[in-house]
Formats: C-alpha cells, structure tokens, sequence
C-alpha cells in the first residue's frame, strides 16, 4: 500500500547532530527555552496529523479534484475538514511571532512539518503553502493598521492567502503586468484586472482569502520598477463580498485537489501594501518564503518515493539475485531489492533525500539566525548565505524530487505506470516545483548572474570558505568537498572571463552552475552526516543505525557527485564558447 511514514528519526539526527540547531536556539531569547524534547514532540504531532489525516485524502483528492459551482469552489471532499483540524492545532501559527499569536517556534521545525505536510498531500498543502510569505510580507511592509487587522487571522489560520501575480502575457516577466490600481479618496485603492494561475484564489477552507495583488497606479513607470503590491481580502471588513470572481479552474497534469485559479478583479477595493512603485521588493518577501517551501516541496516527494520504492522492492519477487543473503531461504524467486540494479537506485534515492534534508534544514536554520540571534554579524552572515542557498534549495530539490520520482516509478515497473500503485500521481504531483515560484532557469540565472557575478560575489567565496571547513567532519569525504570548492573556484573564474568577452555568457552556463553549486552542498551535507553519526557513536547511540548514515554518505560520494564534473566542465568549457544559435 502506498503510505507515508514520517521519518522522524533522520530528521532529528539532522536537526540536532548535523546541524546542532539547539545550539543557536539556546543563544537566541526567543527559542531559549526550547528543549529538544519539546521540538521532538512537535515532530512527532506533525507526522501524525500528515500521516493519519492528510494521506488519506491524497489520491481521493486527486481523483475527484476541484470543481466551480455557483462562482465559488468546491475543494475534494475532507479538505475544509482537514484544515479545520489543522487550525484547531495551531499548526498555522508556528513559526510566527507571538506578538500576532504565534508560537515563536524555529523556522526548521516549519521546514520539517512542511516536508511531511507535502510528502502526504501536495495538493491540500497548497492552500496554507503561502500563508506565511503572506505573513512575513505584511509584518515587512503592511501599515500598522493592516497588520491589527490581518496578521492575528492569518497566524491562527482563520483566514488564508493568495498570491496574484501572473497574467496572461505576464509570466516570469512581471514588469508586463496590466491590473489597475486606482487611488480613492478614503485612502484605499480599486483594483481591476485578471489574473491567472491563482493557487487558492477560491476555495472553501477559511471563510476569507487575503489576495496581495501585484498592480499598477496611474503614474506608475513602465516595467518591474513601477509595481506596486495591494492587499485585497475576498470579504470586506463589512462582511461584503469584494468585486472579485473565479472565472475557471486550470486542468492541470497533477495536484489536482488545489484550485488554480483565474481570478477576475473588477474594481475590487484594496489597501496598499508597502511604497507606491515598490511592490515587487514586498512581494519578494513573499516569493523567496514560498521558494524555500517549494524546495521542501521536492524533498517531501522524494522520500515519499523513495520509501514506498523500498516497501514494493522488498516484496516484489522477480528471478534469483545473484547476491543473497547468507540466511535466505532457497526460494524460485527473490526480492528485486536484492538485485544490483534495484539496489543503485533504492541507494541512490535514500542518500539523495538525506543529503537535500541537511542542505534545505540548513536554509531554515540559516533564517532563523537572520530574523532572531542577537548579534548583528551573526544575522548579516546569516542574511548572506540565505540568499545564496534559496535559489539552489528551490530548483534543486524541486529537480530531484521530479527526478526521483521517475526513478522511483522505475523500481515499480509496469505498476508503477498505474494508478493502483500511487507512484504515477507523484510524479505528476512533483513536476510543477520546477515551474511556479520562478522556473528553476530562472533561480539559476538569479544565482549566478544576479548575486555571484553581481555584489553579492564576495559573499559567495566567503561562503564557500565557510563550507569548506566541514571538511574537517570526515577525512574520505572531506577530500571530495575541498575537490568540489576547488572546482567552484575555477568555474567562477571561467564565468567571470567569459562575461568580460559575451554578456551571454553566464546565461547559457547558468543551470550548470547552480546545478554545480547543489553537488557542492550535497558533498557538504554528506561530510557532515558522516562525521555527525561518528560522534554520535562514540556517545553510545545506535551503532547500527548510525552505520548506515556513514554508508549513506559514502554511496552518494560515490554514486552521485560525480555528476558534478560533467556540470563544472560545461560551465568552464561553454563560458568560452559562442553564443547557441536561434
């Protein structure tokens, strides 16, 4: 049966021995009082509500998905139940500051919960995905006002959000977007326009939907420099209903139980969020909270595949593995999991996902640090790294969850392709990480030629001067981490002599640099599992256990890094080349 399974264990030896967060949680005011124990049963709560609750609905959800009645829409049958119930938990509220009724609890037990969430139920998780980026974006820019009015609703979860970015010759290139906002005399703002590709623009979870509304004002510049950002609920501090309307849901290839939305907004009354003209500096407060979300988005598909690949190779009987165990039974057929193939790629999933675990808590711990440690070097460093890790978490871990998924669905063979066997709506589930919140060419080009090449490059080597003292964590690994930093170096020095000759340059090397940079942090995080486990054994924990997280490592030093020499060589070799013929 296809089923997920928490797996609590990894993430706390990741949490706790890998990353040391309680180690920042003592020196931090906020979470000083925080005890392992606690955010252990915060864990274990979470992995019961994903499993229990959540799981049920997924293929049910998918199956029967959305549907427009009456203008208004209707989610698959036990969504509003489930997020009654999630609300009645107060797993809303979890990471946000008490001020507004949170719990002021760390950012990587949200990550953590978020992984599980996903891994159960993409599609459910949708409509909560964006509540905390609309969160942070109100607490960063809304007037005071506004922030009494909303902040206390969506932190309970009383209320949810959407984000209304996208129109129809508007995609990746914001700066086309048309939607009116026109100045009132009350001091708000009539917003008029369509949107599309609206998750959770309607639904029937809360009993209102806050919309921030990417938008123009009458004297607004052309392009990007002349958005603004307007907060516009679906009902009105009067109880009215606002002037805006679902015209249709998108039929899309998966997570069919979320409601994407093409949203019509016919003078719509709005509140102006931030500056006039500077919405898109709000909105991105917004857009990088959900991008880390969508990078645990892939990693929560990953090891949803990757676990049940495991269950179906160890009960499906196919021919004599060559390599058995001392112990087996003679038998006609054996396990596939037996099997050299079978065990590649069963290998080849459990290291991924437990690397890309280490490198998407890192970007929460790393946030957590910048928004709360007291000391303001620690937050600069912290601010620094996390905008060099968010595009690589997102595309990344996005691409493998895909990726992994496909390779899960191999293991299952022609059951795989079935919709029985729960695999195939992974999949479908998984592909769209790489497209919404800024398609991963996108983060790549972001990564490389907006922050490395641009002011944020001496924070870059900085940053992997940092990485390279985990190198220290375990001496075969290490070896390959400094191979990878040195590789970084020479790459960055090909870019940079390659822009001097063709402002094209870093644009067609740019996914091969991020996808370098990825190779770099999973050596990184693999190093420090490894030594983690070690020391840990040393303190008497489970020896067993512990092994197979060093194997782990080991197998993906192996196995998957040397992916990266083909990526290092391609952004060395093509920098120098010509610009791709059109």
């Amino acid at each position: 049966m296809y089923r997920y399974d928490a797996p609590l264990r990894e993430m706390r030896f990741v949490i706790e021995e890998v990353l040391r967060a309680p180690d920042d949680w003592r020196e931090t005011p906020l979470f000083a009082d925080l005890d392992t124990d606690t955010a252990a049963e915060v864990l274990q709560q979470a992995a019961r509500f994903a499993g229990e609750v959540l799981q049920p609905l997924n293929a049910p959800g998918d199956r029967e998905g959305c549907r427009l009645e009456g203008g208004r829409v209707k989610t698959p049958a036990g969504f509003p139940q489930a997020w009654a119930a999630f609300v009645e938990g107060g797993w809303p509220a979890l990471a946000c500051d008490p001020e507004f009724g949170g719990q002021g609890l760390p950012q990587v037990l949200n990550a953590a919960l978020f992984e599980m969430l996903v891994a159960a139920n993409h599609a459910w998780v949708m409509y909560p995905g964006l509540l905390h980026g609309a969160y942070e974006t109100l607490k960063a820019h809304g007037s005071p006002a506004l922030r009494q009015a909303y902040l206390p609703r969506l932190v309970s979860g009383q209320w949810l959000a959407a984000m209304a970015l996208s129109e129809p010759q508007a995609g990746s290139d914001l700066g086309l977007v048309r939607t009116a906002a026109t100045p009132q005399a009350d001091g708000s703002l009539r917003i008029s326009g369509g949107k599309i590709f609206i998750s959770g623009g309607d639904h029937d979870l809360s009993d209102n939907i806050v919309h921030l509304v990417l938008c123009r004002l009458p004297d607004a510049p052309p392009g990007s420099k002349g958005l603004s950002l307007a907060l516009v609920p679906a009902v009105l501090p009067d109880g009215a209903r606002n002037a805006m309307h679902c015209d249709g849901l998108e039929h899309k290839m998966g997570i069919h139980g979320s409601a994407t939305c093409v949203m019509r907004y016919e003078g719509a009354t709005g509140w102006l969020v931030g500056e006039p003209h500077r919405g898109l500096g709000a909105m991105f407060v917004m857009m990088n909270a959900a991008r880390l979300h969508v990078g645990l988005q892939g990693l929560g598909h990953l090891e949803m595949a990757a676990q049940n690949a495991r269950r179906y190779a160890a009960e499906r009987l196919q021919m004599r593995a060559a390599r058995r165990p001392d112990d087996a039974p003679a038998a006609a057929a054996d396990p596939i999991a037996w099997h050299p193939a079978m065990r590649r790629t069963l290998r080849d999933l459990q290291a991924l996902s437990e690397g890309l675990r280490v490198v998407a808590y890192r970007a929460a711990t790393v946030i957590d640090v910048l928004e709360q440690h007291p000391d303001p070097q620690r937050r600069a460093a912290a601010a620094a790294e996390a905008a060099l890790l968010t595009p690589v978490v997102k595309a990344f871990c996005s691409q493998q969850g895909f990726e992994g998924a496909s390779a899960a669905l191999q293991v299952f063979g022609g059951y795989g392709f079935l919709r029985d066997y729960g695999i195939e709506q992974t999949l479908r589930d998984a592909r769209i990480g790489a497209i919404y919140e800024g398609t991963n060419q996108i983060q790549a080009i972001d990564l490389l030629v907006r922050k490395v090449l641009g002011p944020s490059g001496p924070a870059f080597e900085a940053w992997l001067d940092v990485l390279a003292e985990g190198a220290d964590a375990d001496a075969a690994l290490g070896t390959a981490l400094r191979q990878q930093i040195a590789f970084a170096h020479e790459a960055l020095t090909a870019v940079r002599a390659g822009a001097a000759r063709d402002a094209e340059a870093p644009f067609r090397v740019a996914d091969d640099f991020l996808a370098g940079v990825a190779h770099l942090l999973l050596a990184w995080a693999w190093c420090l599992s490894a030594g983690a486990a070690r020391r840990a054994a040393e303190r008497g924990g489970d020896a067993v256990w512990l092994a197979e997280r060093v194997s782990l490592a080991r197998h993906g030093a192996d196995w998957i890094l040397p992916q990266a020499a083909v990526h290092w060589q391609r952004v060395r070799t093509m920098a120098a080349l010509g610009a791709v013929a059109v």
